[in-house]
């Protein structure tokens, strides 16, 4: 049903837009438009683009903003709407206080708290729709607020979508904030991938057919067949990878396949195997074994046509839209039979989806996390373990020094004893003594692998006599810009960090210099801060480490 078509006939939804436009009556947007335009987009998007019309969804779409930016309150809302839309509009309203703070170790477990609050999958539709239609209007907001918003968008809300199984908003929202944090890589991006878009593009285009009479001549039916270029957000993250080689990135272009079934997928593959030899270990089944998010294709890279590397995907018509809406795409497929992968803790949320029987929306009230709790530190930091998970279990996911002196915790202020069973919301507060070691009866309660692995791994250089004599070192990994004077402005701020370099090795990959430094510094707040020392480095494009 078109999204006019609902509003005229659905009276809640109509009471809500109207309701909505008169509460932000004589507010504007800073790009001067009128407020209501915003949650309208809201509304829209769900409705239209992501085809999910359930009438109190909507409704809180209308709504979202009503308690926060205008005179009326959740009560008023709830007086208006019932409960199920107050509760709508209160948890989105709550996210919009959830505020990232910066700092790359704590970038999943906010985007995991993000969903622990969240306690109706519904809120979080509406607030990525929310985003997506602030992100497409950024350009009227101050350069401060500009890049504020975008890097929260590009570390919380673009993988949370991606999390959900919405891969084309995920996309759009990456790629509508990478200009804004990365201006001097998009200009790049601009300048050196053009021409290989267009040449890869040619090539799609006289592909397509080929493909077409081929699955033709084999009788495998052939719904749609068409190309799309990788985003610009995800093509900077790969090249990253690959040290900025462009010819490395076989999907730059990749053509894309809908055939009608599950059967037809595999029939499809098959022929064009026949047909183009697949490169090694570049076939990937999706169908078989689904993404955690849900997502099914069959993924084949092949010698194609004119010797040249192309990368096909192929998938129902089902599959497809999942792949572009994710969660909201069950919406409209949630009567028909879809394959399942096999349950596991970590995707029990994706395994209701699958299941699906009914129209009900409580279908969608999903418990994300029930099997992970969400404790914090004194800062108020995230810590993200699993159930049944101890105070030295919380120690250890902090930093191995910390879980190595744990002698005690409070737990929400109170002395508790080692081997307490923690709760999420939980506020930890680890006690150390640095000439106390683990104790080998730790092993028997507590619950991460982490955790067992250092206890363990320090009980054996106990018994050996080495403990206190390892060194261990981190290596750090620069992909930059070459120009003269780099190597002394990086290893000048690593000097001032009071950090030894041992060992310095340098290569060039496509005009870009990788560096990898290997440095005697072990502390993880000391390799945090020093990493984001040397990313305000000119010219450096990206840095990783890991411990050697």
């Amino acid at each position: 049903m078109a999204f006019a078509e609902l509003l005229k006939n659905d009276a809640v939804l109509k009471k809500a837009y109207d309701f909505a436009k008169k509460a932000h009556n004589r507010q504007t947007r800073a790009s001067g438009e009128p407020y209501f335009n915003h949650p309208l987009s809201a509304a829209t998007t769900i409705a239209e683009e992501w085809n999910f019309q359930d009438p109190a969804t909507l409704a809180a779409a209308f709504l979202h903003d009503v308690a926060e930016d205008t005179e009326y309150k959740i009560i008023d809302i709830k007086k208006e709407f019932g409960e199920e839309v107050a509760f709508l509009v209160d948890g989105v309203t709550k996210l919009g206080r959830v505020k990232y703070r910066g700092g790359e170790s704590k970038i999943e477990n906010m985007r995991k708290f993000i969903l622990a609050i969240s306690q109706d999958t519904r809120v979080l539709l509406i607030k990525l729709a929310d985003r997506l239609h602030n992100m497409r209007t950024l350009q009227y907001l101050p350069p401060q607020k500009q890049k504020r918003i975008a890097l929260e968008t590009t570390e919380i809300y673009a993988p949370l979508a991606y999390r959900l199984g919405m891969f084309r908003i995920s996309g759009e929202l990456a790629d509508l904030a990478f200009p804004y944090i990365y201006p001097q890589e998009q200009k790049w991006l601009m300048e050196n991938v053009k021409d290989k878009f267009e040449e890869r593009e040619n090539y799609a285009k006289r592909v397509t057919p080929i493909i077409t009479d081929e699955l033709s001549k084999n009788n495998v039916p052939l719904i749609e067949i068409d190309y799309r270029a990788k985003r610009y957000a995800s093509l900077y993250n790969k090249l990253l990878k690959h040290e900025m080689n462009l010819d490395r990135i076989y999907d730059l272009v990749a053509i894309r396949a809908i055939v009608p079934t599950v059967e037809d997928c595999y029939a499809a593959l098959g022929i064009i195997h026949k047909n183009w030899q697949p490169l090694p270990n570049r076939i990937k089944d999706y169908i078989a074994l689904p993404k955690i998010n849900g997502y099914q294709s069959l993924h084949t890279t092949v010698f194609g046509p004119e010797s040249k590397i192309m990368e096909i995907q192929i998938r129902t018509p089902e599959m497809h839209q999942v792949a572009e809406n994710g969660i909201a795409a069950h919406w409209a497929y949630q009567n028909k039979k879809e394959a399942t992968a096999a349950p596991t803790k970590e995707t029990s949320w994706i395994q209701k989806l699958r299941n699906w029987q009914s129209k009900n929306i409580e279908d969608l009230k999903i418990d994300f996390l029930k099997d992970r709790i969400m404790a914090l530190t004194p800062k108020g930091e995230v810590i993200d373990l699993p159930q049944g998970a101890t105070p030295v279990d919380f120690a250890y996911s902090i930093h191995s020094e910390i879980g190595n002196h744990c002698i005690g915790a409070r737990v929400n202020g109170r002395i508790a004893p080692l081997e307490t069973q923690l709760k999420s919301g939980d506020l930890i507060e680890i006690l150390i003594q640095k000439n106390k070691l683990p104790s080998g009866a730790w092993l028997s309660f507590v619950k991460t692998r982490h955790a067992k692995d250092h206890i363990r791994a320090c009980l054996r250089q106990k018994k050996m006599g080495l403990l206190g004599h390892e060194v261990t070192n981190t290596e750090l990994k620069l992909i930059a810009e070459d120009r003269i004077g780099l190597l002394h402005d990086v290893t000048n701020v690593i000097a001032r960090s009071h950090i030894n370099i041992v060992s310095h090795q340098s290569g060039f990959s496509n005009k870009f210099k990788v560096m990898k430094l290997v440095c005697n510094v072990t502390d993880k707040n000391k390799i945090e801060k020093l990493i984001t020392k040397i990313k305000t480095i000119k010219g450096v494009r990206s840095i990783e480490h890991h411990f050697v």
